[in-house]
């Protein structure tokens, strides 16, 4: 069976807006917590993932450090933007 990733919530933890930097909390629908870090500028692109450590990770199992939601950068990053998460993120916090 394969890992699908799918995000139920996002909210902005940190933001440098004249530099374009911002930080994201991402919750996704099996309870695993992702740190997402966007820059703004020329477009929103994700820079960087990673997995809090709140539950083992949902690939690999381990309750280390691992890399393995880096691999699905791709599918979240479509999610994201389908869903115009950035933006509800940032609407909640004005």
């Amino acid at each position: 069976m394969s890992y699908r990733p799918v995000i139920t919530n996002m909210q902005e933890a940190s933001s440098n807006e004249q530099s374009g930097l911002y930080e994201f909390i991402i919750n996704l629908a099996d309870g695993t917590v992702c740190r997402v870090f966007y820059s703004r500028f020329p477009e929103w692109k994700m820079t960087n993932i990673s997995r809090l450590q709140k539950t083992p990770c949902p690939v690999c199992r381990k309750d280390f450090i691992c890399k393995c939601i880096e691999s699905y950068k791709g599918e979240l990053t479509q999610q994201i933007e389908e869903n115009q998460w950035i933006d509800k993120a940032l609407a909640a916090v004005k």
